[in-house]
């Protein structure tokens, strides 16, 4: 199974790097290694996630971080890489 990462999903994931760098020295390397490792999880467990408005969600393991994504044929598209803490509505919006 191949995994891309839209452009959109490439952005929240530097805002997310961004923000956790800004909270302390090689943290948003940290945010980045584990965000990366929940999506090579996909490989195997692509499809278990709950359905959330048309996309898969995938909790991620160690931030407080939801990666949404679809598949087609056999290829995963991660969608976004959204904060779990922002106001709901404006998840349902992005989506």
């Amino acid at each position: 199974m191949q995994i891309k990462i839209l452009e959109e999903a490439e952005k929240d994931i530097a805002v997310g790097i961004s923000f956790y760098e800004s909270q302390g020295d090689g943290l948003g390397k940290y945010f980045l290694d584990s965000i990366l490792s929940d999506i090579e999880s996909l490989h195997i467990f692509a499809g278990i996630h709950v359905d959330v408005a048309g996309y898969y969600r995938l909790l991620a393991k160690r931030f407080p971080f939801s990666i949404y994504y679809k598949m087609k044929d056999d290829i995963v598209y991660v969608y976004a890489v959204l904060d779990c803490r922002q106001d709901p509505i404006k998840t349902e919006k992005r989506l």
